[in-house]
């Protein structure tokens, strides 16, 4: 034997040592796509769940990763653009991921889910609540982590009704397939319910600097509560410009805004608005577990869809690993059939890929922070 071929067959004998001892580091990785905005305006929602997954891989990974297989994370950034949620989605498409944690906004994610459809890729979202992506039957293999906007939407509508007693109501949404959506949900509960008056239903555009004319209809229409449907850059300027006219309408308004941002960027105007959020977990062991891990690595407390963004990924590995296979519809079947402990407590999947055990709170600024509304 040469000692060109002793070198090889050398080395051949410690990558066998190798992967006998460590057989993760030997098997092909699993790749699963996290995508969503991880720059931009709406970014304080993407990255959290960024985090958040990368700390649920790494325990995973550390563990021996799934049947075998380490975890490979694929990270796309659609800043919360449909048009480049579509074009993110063929890329992850061919990269060969097996699901996909994502999308963040409501628009990029009906936008990427024909793409997955078609590829039999399941998807699963951890802020996406627009009732259609789930209620339409047109997405089997798509699942969230957050209640859809209706649920939202009443949650809300009962909170003005019944404990700020709103009798006028003036509600604007951003146009948008989410804040729309959650508007005309709204609208149409408060009429249903006979308790107060809808006196103005309005869309406002999305990077609008000036919002003078809107406002001065709310001040015309002489609502007693605002409701916004739509995301914190428009929110922000709203409640600031309404204020600076001395116009102290309650401002009420959605999960979209219920974000430190918001408030960073309102200041003293967002103190006493409120916000739609995700149940508070903050007393369950697996929230403590990973908001710990975020802070020690980050030195802040993680942002808004943190504990979804968790939620999503330990929900996609426990349903990879209790699969028959990692076909799409073997991994949908062990979503819908598999409970799985996340920071929302032990969840599961109804037929339609909604959650079972989560729900959303109401929230109120005070004192610069979120705090539970009484």
């Amino acid at each position: 034997m040469t000692k060109t071929a002793k070198l090889f067959s050398l080395i051949a004998a410690v990558a066998m040592v190798i992967a006998a001892a460590h057989p993760s580091l030997a098997a092909t990785p699993i790749k699963i796509g996290v995508a969503g905005a991880h720059s931009g305006d709406l970014a304080s929602y993407g990255l959290p769940t960024l985090k958040g997954a990368q700390l649920v891989v790494k325990d995973v990974n550390a563990k021996g990763g799934v049947k075998g297989s380490p975890i490979e994370l694929v990270l796309v950034d659609d800043q919360c653009k449909p048009e480049a949620a579509a074009n993110l989605a063929t890329k992850l498409v061919s990269d060969g991921v097996k699901a996909v944690v994502g999308h963040i906004c409501s628009g990029p994610t009906k936008a990427a889910l024909p793409i997955y459809r078609d590829a039999k890729i399941v998807a699963i979202a951890p802020s996406a609540t627009t009732p259609e992506l789930t209620q339409s039957g047109e997405y089997k293999l798509f699942f969230r982590t957050i209640a859809s906007d209706d649920r939202q939407a009443r949650t809300m509508v009962d909170f003005i009704l019944n404990k700020l007693a709103a009798k006028k109501v003036a509600i604007l949404h951003d146009k948008g397939d989410y804040g729309l959506g959650l508007a005309n949900y709204s609208k149409q509960f408060i009429e249903e319910s006979k308790q107060a008056e809808v006196v103005l239903f309005e869309g406002i555009t999305v990077g609008q600097v000036d919002f003078s004319a809107v406002i001065q209809k709310i001040k015309r229409s002489n609502a007693d509560v605002v409701i916004f449907g739509g995301y914190h850059p428009e929110a922000s300027k709203l409640v600031s410009q309404m204020r600076k006219k001395r116009i102290n309408t309650t401002f009420v308004s959605d999960d979209g805004i219920k974000d430190e941002a918001f408030i960073k960027v309102a200041g003293k105007d967002a103190e006493g608005v409120y916000a739609t959020g995700p149940t508070d977990t903050s007393q369950n062991p697996i929230t403590l577990e990973y908001r710990e891990k975020f802070k020690k690595l980050e030195g802040t407390d993680p942002g808004s869809f943190f504990d979804n963004g968790v939620a999503a990924t330990l929900a996609i590995i426990n349903a990879l690993e209790k699969a028959k296979s990692f076909d799409a519809e073997d991994v949908a079947a062990a979503l819908r059939s598999e409970k799985v402990d996340t920071p929302f407590g032990e969840i599961s999947f109804d037929e339609h890929g909604d959650p079972v055990g989560i729900g959303f709170n109401m929230f109120v600024v005070k004192d610069g922070h979120y705090h539970t509304a009484e």
